[in-house]
This record gives C-alpha cells, sequence and structure tokens, in this order.
C-alpha cells in the first residue's frame, strides 16, 4: 500500500522503481525517478510534504508505527530511455495531451534505440486509438526481441494512458542483452 500510495503521488515524476526497507525503528524508501528536481521541489519542501503524507497514512493504518523515522532517498537514474518504466509513462503523457499516438511510438522507439544499452525493443499501444469507434492494436519493433530465452535481460513495463474515449493500454519491452555474458563452466 505505502508502494503504490508513492507512485500515485508521483505520477508525472518520471518514477522508473520504489524500494522499501523497513527496520525497527525506521523506513527507509529509495525513490528512482528521472527528475528528481520534481519530487525534490524547491529547497526540498516536497520530500518534506511527501514524508508528512507518509506519516498521516502509517498513522491512519497502524498507529505503533508513528514513532518510527521516515527517511527518503531521491535518486536520479542515468539514461531514462534504457528503463521500460520511465519509457511506458512518457508515452502515456503523450498519448494524454492528444499527440498523435504512431509519432509518439516511432520517435519513442528511435529514443530507445539510440541508447547504446539496448539491443531491441518493442511498443504495444492498445485501445481506442485517436478515439476510433472499434479498439485496436497497434505494435512497432526494432531490434532483437528474444522473449522465450530466459538468460535474456528484457525490461518489461506497463502504463495506462487515461483519455476522453477510454483507457489506453501501453506495454514496453527493451532488450539489454543476456544476463549470462560468461560462459560458466560446470565440470
Amino acid at each position: 500500500k505505502l508502494r503504490d500510495f508513492v507512485a500515485k503521488k508521483l505520477e508525472k515524476a518520471g518514477v522508473d522503481s520504489i524500494e522499501i526497507e523497513r527496520s525497527a525503528n525506521f523506513i527507509n524508501i529509495i525513490v528512482k525517478t528521472a527528475r528528481p528536481g520534481l519530487v525534490i521541489g524547491r529547497g526540498g519542501s516536497g520530500v518534506e510534504d511527501l514524508k508528512l503524507e507518509i506519516r498521516k497514512l502509517l498513522q491512519k493504518k497502524t498507529p505503533e508505527l508513528s514513532k518510527t523515522e521516515i527517511r527518503l532517498e531521491i535518486e536520479e537514474v542515468k539514461q531514462p530511455t534504457s528503463r521500460a518504466r520511465i519509457v511506458a509513462q512518457e508515452i502515456a503523457g503523450q498519448i494524454e495531451r492528444r499527440m498523435p499516438f504512431r509519432r509518439t511510438m516511432k520517435q519513442t522507439l528511435s529514443k530507445i534505440m539510440a541508447n547504446k544499452e539496448a539491443l531491441g525493443a518493442k511498443i504495444i499501444v492498445k485501445g481506442r486509438l485517436n478515439g476510433a469507434e472499434i479498439a485496436r492494436k497497434e505494435c512497432i519493433k526494432e531490434g532483437r526481441m528474444p522473449l522465450q530465452t530466459l538468460r535474456a535481460n528484457i525490461d518489461y513495463a506497463e502504463a495506462t494512458a487515461y483519455t476522453t474515449y477510454g483507457t489506453i493500454g501501453i506495454k514496453v519491452w527493451i532488450y539489454k542483452g543476456e544476463i549470462f555474458d560468461k560462459v560458466v563452466d560446470i565440470n
């Protein structure tokens, strides 16, 4: 619930992941984001507001957690185009702002492939595209995408764009090579 709450509060900041570490007397929340300035706010006011809201949520759910110290760490994601969740959120934002979905997909795919980490990418957009009466699915891909290979390092994320004519689902796969580059000799 805490993760969902923080993700909802920081929707526009391009959050990649939220890690929560708990101990007896403190809760450490690590937020990895593409735009740390949006999260931190002017003079750290955004972080303090978020801490207060988290404390209120914790007090409401479990009153004994009210004395725990809340630490909030904001980490910047160096290459946001190599993170599937950030890319999916970006596409959703553009579709919500009524940008043409096909142009958005093509531009995003070229941004992903410009990154040296990515060896392949695939983007699927489903729903009432451009307000069409019949929903459909559009897929665009470039490079390799070995979904059947277990050792393939594939970053996957989903996002939803809420438009006036319904929701549009966005799925993003980014292939970053194989996890076991070195051949391990079992004998």
